[in-house]
């Protein structure tokens, strides 16, 4: 069974720029597309046409924002399975639900409501925190393409294994689906108890806080780059905040990968610090890749 590429739709821009990104995520993928709207989404002009039509105004809107965004998606892959649904739900839980039988979920930035992109809005957020397949939301100045764009670069922030495996595996096949280089960033820090001293930094202790940080980032790598040869890697350990690092690394990057641990039975929000730092700050698309624990 193809598992599709999911986009949310609501009529804004941000959303319309999702569905551009998706229909290209789902080509290169060789899977449908799939457009979702939650009839539940805020509501906005067109009442008296629905008063017309014998509707009401959101039956209205809903179909209206399903078809042109079906419309842009097969204008952008003309070859795309796409199919477009109206769900009658709030739009957390309607993508949250979809996202079980999706191979990623494609959200934009903020939707009807957002005033800037300085900040992620709300269910992206959400949705980005719990759900069971990877979320890709999109961040930045970037070009709406997630065909291979002008860096040609995919980042992947490496961190502890019990969350690292799935992001790992699925940026490499995003790498390799689109022929971009892999730069593979493991951030490490130099522990306060150790000294406070920062010139001290270039010392033994240091070199050894980062042969570990090598270590680590070489044994989550070395699964991934057996199965995916074609793709160069450049591995990178740097010290500093692993959330600054990685905001620092989306300046020059089409896509950033961050895994976020899942603990079954746990019904909160779970990302971790890391990724939601990037989520709300970086500089191009993020995609979340969740790990069950």
């Amino acid at each position: 069974m193809e598992l599709p590429v999911v986009v949310g739709v609501d009529g804004s821009e941000p959303s319309l720029r999702a569905v551009d990104w998706a229909a290209d995520e789902a080509a290169l993928r060789g899977v449908p597309l799939r457009l979702v709207y939650a009839s539940l989404w805020e509501r906005y002009e067109g009442a008296a046409l629905a008063q017309d039509l014998g509707r009401s105004s959101e039956q209205v809107l809903a179909d209206k924002v399903v078809d042109a965004g079906a419309k842009r998606a097969h204008r952008r892959e003309a070859d795309l399975k796409i199919s477009a649904e109206v769900l009658p739900d709030d739009v957390v839980s309607a993508l949250l639900r979809e996202g079980r039988n999706a191979s990623a979920l494609v959200l934009g930035s903020r939707g009807r409501s957002g005033i800037a992109e300085l900040l992620l809005g709300s269910v992206s957020l959400a949705v980005a925190a719990r759900s069971d397949c990877p979320v890709i939301v999109l961040r930045g100045s970037h070009d709406e393409r997630a065909r291979p764009g002008i860096d040609q670069r995919i980042v992947l922030g490496v961190g502890e294994e019990a969350e690292s495996a799935a992001a790992v595996s699925f940026a490499f096949q995003e790498a390799a689906d689109r022929y971009a280089g892999l730069q593979a960033v493991r951030a490490w820090r130099w522990p306060a108890h150790e000294t406070t001293d920062y010139p001290l930094m270039t010392g033994e202790p240091a070199r050894h806080h980062e042969q570990r940080a090598t270590e680590i980032l070489d044994v989550a790598l070395r699964d991934a780059v057996r199965d995916h040869p074609s793709v160069q890697v450049l591995r990178q350990t740097v010290e500093g905040p692993a959330r600054k690092v990685l905001v620092d690394a989306s300046a020059t990057a089409d896509l950033l990968v961050v895994g976020a641990r899942r603990r079954k039975g746990h019904l909160g929000l779970q990302l971790g610090r890391v990724a939601h730092a990037v989520l709300h700050h970086s500089a191009c698309p993020v995609a979340v890749v969740p790990q069950l624990a």
